[in-house]
């Protein structure tokens, strides 16, 4: 199936020093994250951000892929941007947070990472049905654009496929027990009114992550889709600095 127009992957190749991969949203695309993308671009980072498998085109086609696969296309960026850059970061949205959380936790040589409304459960009663519910039902109504700010748009599936929510739930399963693994610097953002993601799950990053240089930032101005929303500028240079500061503190480590 073609790609959706703006559903494209970025790339942009900057400074051999700081390289950052962003990670997209469940049923969403690189839209989601290109503006976030381009100011660090705009900052001379060199970026990458894939379309994950089986998101960008139509709905069913994410319903043949499994959390693995969407886990593989992040992982072979990262080891692309590690062997260029001196410092990588991982920045992720929603389940592109989960999957930033399994990176830090599989390679505890990333710099840091920048979390935005990441999703580790759900309290929803209807979720437990979900293993036996995705056998006998492809989908339901999906809930994207999750954004306070007017005329805010967000490229992503009208449709809720079941069988990679599913798949999406055995992932949360996999990184909430290894959370104690991550101890890299970590920036955590999230929404004071989110629809799609409970505010339990940020609570329990922030209680699981071993690390240190720990901050979460709550978010008043906008809902799930920080990116695409009121708060975007804040989120963009906040992560700037934080990546920026990092950076600077392990150069002087070298030294």
């Amino acid at each position: 199936m073609p790609v959706l127009s703006g559903a494209e992957p970025f790339s942009h190749d900057g400074s051999d020093d700081i390289g950052v991969l962003l990670c997209h949203g469940f049923t969403s695309t690189p839209q989601s994250m290109r503006a976030w993308g381009e100011h660090l671009a705009a900052e001379g980072l060199t970026v990458r951000c894939p379309l994950l498998p089986g998101h960008g085109t139509r709905w069913q086609d994410l319903n043949r892929t499994t959390w693995q696969d969407w886990y593989r296309a992040v992982e072979d960026e990262l080891a692309e941007l590690r062997g260029r850059c001196s410092s990588v970061f991982v920045f992720g949205q929603s389940m592109g947070g989960t999957l930033t959380l399994r990176l830090a936790q599989e390679h505890p040589d990333i710099a840091g990472i920048v979390l935005v409304n990441p999703s580790v459960l759900t309290e929803r009663k209807a979720a437990r049905m979900l293993p036996l519910l995705s056998r006998v039902l492809p989908s339901l109504g999906g809930i994207p654009g999750d954004i306070a700010k007017p005329g805010g748009f967000e490229l992503a599936y009208q449709r809720l496929p079941l069988r990679a929510m599913a798949s999406l739930q055995q992932l949360w399963g996999v990184v909430r027990p290894d959370l104690g693994r991550i101890r890299q610097p970590v920036l955590l953002y999230r929404s004071e009114v989110d629809h799609i993601v409970e505010p339990v799950n940020s609570s329990v990053v922030l209680d699981g992550v071993r690390s240190e240089d720990l901050t979460e930032v709550v978010l008043t101005d906008s809902f799930h889709v920080v990116t695409l929303d009121h708060d975007a500028p804040r989120v963009f240079s906040g992560s700037v600095e934080f990546l920026q500061r990092i950076h600077r503190d392990r150069v002087e480590e070298v030294v």
